[in-house]
């Protein structure tokens, strides 16, 4: 196995320390609308940032470790369950996304994975609770989807260009 070089192994630590921040951050703010399930998902700013800089698997470590930290303090198995679910799902969606279409669509991208997010945990739901009345939430979680997805993915894109003149 290949040794990963110091500098590499200190920007993925840096990311996830920020990931594990902006996410502990986002736990406490209230609810934005009735609807269960929505977040801003600003930590998908880092996973961004992070397909974009790293290789695919260094990218998924990252998010791994973020949701792990995470969970470890303050969430629950269940919480883990949904949120790897619904990143996995969104990682396959982005990753070849991200080299088809750059980072000037970085906002796309994050669209899509947000949605691909949602799809994930409200199909876990589904399986889970062998209600299928649960996708009566897609819609909304769509909709939020696209909106939260595109002030990530905007985000994203203005630190990358931000970081990457430097």
């Amino acid at each position: 196995m290949k040794k990963m070089q110091a500098s590499k192994l200190t920007k993925m630590a840096l990311l996830t320390a920020v990931a594990v921040m902006i996410h502990a951050l986002e736990a406490l703010l209230p609810a934005l609308v009735p609807v269960p399930g929505i977040k801003p998902g600003l930590a998908n700013i880092v996973t961004l940032l992070a397909l974009y800089w790293f290789k695919p698997l260094d990218a998924l470590s990252i998010i791994a470790a973020r949701l792990l930290i995470g969970s470890a303090f303050g969430g629950s198995l269940s919480s883990l369950m949904y949120a790897a679910c619904g990143s996995a799902l969104s990682l396959v969606i982005m990753m070849p996304l991200r080299k088809a279409l750059g980072p000037r669509y970085m906002h796309l991208i994050s669209i899509l994975g947000a949605v691909g997010h949602n799809l994930g945990q409200i199909a876990l739901a589904v399986i889970i609770t062998k209600t299928t009345a649960l996708f009566a939430y897609l819609p909304f979680l769509m909709l939020s989807a696209c909106i939260t997805g595109l002030l990530t993915g905007l985000s994203a894109r203005a630190v990358y260009l931000r970081l990457e003149k430097k």
